[in-house]
């Protein structure tokens, strides 16, 4: 008899890619093995977000789809988990009554349990909490997993949000900040890199504010043993015992376990972006030269009401701190075009800001309103403050161009250096070049005389560049792979 099959849809950021791979680790404990593709697939998980604009209707035309595949095949199981989950709750069942299992964010370790007793009792099961009921539990980290790439790794450091960025719902999807242990952090990461990892991702909704609310509750407690445990060593022997974020002393312990070559994370914000950060990440190697910081909006007025905590001048002298601290920088952002009242000052202003960042590259959106959020309710109250689309479509072609040139520009000054790469596979486009990935978060695709597995180290020289991507030649294998091929295994 062959072993039921799983497929898992992603939908958002790195957050919800890694609570994939924990659903994808509980899965396979439960004895299932991934599908050939999704049709294929017995159960079927759509690992949802609320964040980008008509979430709800890609999910709810997914579900459709699905729906008459699962009256073709009545066995068909359908999980929706992730953010979606967290905000709609009811309504995806009242939509969709052929879905089995509906989890949300803070117990995705209950799917599969979920799952069974869906099975059992004949009938869908809606378990949404509104908070962990403990640490562990809001931790995805802490479950199986089933890595998508054997070389690299997500760490999920954080989770929640303190922030009251008004157009964003992540507070009311993951609920407030809450930190894992550092120790507890330090020890998962020496686990990784004893099964060949190289590369770990430190991930939280708001990373560089990571062990605040720790240290917060520490301050006023006797000094105890099991500080460094909670808080790591250097917070531990500080007498001061002052309550503020441990991540530039997380980004020194993780970069300094042995077989850890690089360390990346994301997403930080701009306000929490503090001088220990960046002298960890000038001093310690293996903190990739990659900084992602989020401007949104570059008009004083426009950050105010999107309630960012910084104004534009201020977001530059971060900036350049940053890059004065750390060498041969790369900086990539976000930005959100057409907030509501963005007026063609406020525009320019932003365009002004971009073009002085000289950013590597960029992710720019459109605002979309998120039900729940402080600038939908306004927007509702007062719906004149929606900027035109023709005009919003013309600033978004605006901005691109500028993002562009200074990307191009960046990418150019590259021409004939040396970077090393940590190898991806094949280029999706040609199978015949290899892509591989630089510390400043670069995509190079390079022509090679031999296979190289994925994660091999190697070094490439530029001979090309485009506002996307380095073109280059291998020039020499400088590590191979530690970890171990996987060879997938069917039932029979």
């Amino acid at each position: 008899m062959s072993a039921r099959t799983y497929a898992i849809r992603t939908y958002g950021c790195q957050m919800n890619e890694h609570d994939s791979e924990r659903l994808a680790g509980l899965l396979e404990a439960d004895g299932l093995v991934p599908a050939a593709s999704e049709d294929d697939a017995d159960v079927v998980v759509l690992n949802t977000c609320c964040i980008r604009e008509n979430a709800d209707n890609k999910l709810y035309g997914k579900l459709g789809h699905l729906k008459s595949k699962k009256d073709a095949r009545p066995g068909l199981e359908i999980i929706v988990s992730g953010c979606l989950a967290q905000k709609d709750r009811d309504l995806i069942q009242q939509r969709a009554g052929h879905v089995d299992v509906v989890v949300g964010t803070h117990n995705v370790h209950r799917a599969v349990e979920l799952l069974h007793a869906a099975r059992d009792g004949g009938r869908p099961v809606i378990e949404i909490w509104d908070e962990a009921l403990d640490d562990a539990e809001s931790f995805p980290s802490a479950l199986a997993v089933k890595r998508e790439v054997d070389f690299s790794a997500w760490l999920t450091i954080q989770v929640g949000c303190d922030n009251t960025c008004a157009y964003c719902i992540v507070p009311a999807v993951r609920g407030k900040e809450i930190s894992r242990p550092f120790g507890e952090l330090v020890a998962e990461v020496e686990r990784l890199a004893a099964d060949g990892v190289i590369e770990v991702t430190l991930l939280g909704q708001n990373v560089n504010s990571y062990g605040r609310d720790l240290t917060t509750s520490l301050r006023t407690d006797a000094a105890s043993p099991l500080d460094a445990a909670t808080a790591g060593a250097v917070w531990a022997a500080d007498p001061a015992r002052r309550a503020r974020p441990l991540f530039a002393d997380l980004l020194g312990a993780v970069a300094s376990v042995e077989g850890i070559h690089r360390v990346r994370y994301t997403s930080p914000h701009p306000k929490d972006l503090r001088p220990e950060t960046i002298a960890a990440m000038a001093d310690h190697p293996a903190v990739c030269n990659h900084l992602h910081l989020p401007l949104q909006a570059g008009s004083d007025a426009t950050l105010a009401a999107m309630h960012r905590g910084y104004t534009a001048e201020r977001y530059l002298e971060k900036l350049v701190a940053a890059r004065a601290g750390i060498p041969d920088l790369a900086v990539t952002t976000d930005i959100i075009v057409g907030f509501p009242g963005e007026t063609d000052a406020d525009f320019e202003a932003t365009l002004e800001v971009v073009a002085a960042a000289e950013y590597d590259s960029a992710y720019t959106f459109i605002f979309s309103p998120r039900e729940g959020t402080e600038a939908a309710v306004a927007l509702e109250a007062e719906p004149g403050r929606a900027v035109d689309s023709a005009v919003v479509g013309e600033r978004f072609e605006r901005l691109r161009v500028v993002v562009e040139r200074s990307a191009l520009a960046k990418h150019r000054e590259r021409i004939g250096r040396i970077e090393e790469v940590v190898v991806e596979g094949p280029s999706k486009r040609d199978a015949s070049v290899l892509t591989g990935r630089t510390t400043q978060n670069k995509l190079v695709h390079f022509a090679s005389d031999r296979p190289l597995r994925a994660g091999t180290l190697a070094t490439t020289r530029v001979l090309d560049a485009g506002p996307h991507f380095l073109r280059g030649e291998l020039v020499e294998v400088l590590a191979t792979p530690r970890h171990r091929t996987r060879i997938p295994v069917a039932a029979g």
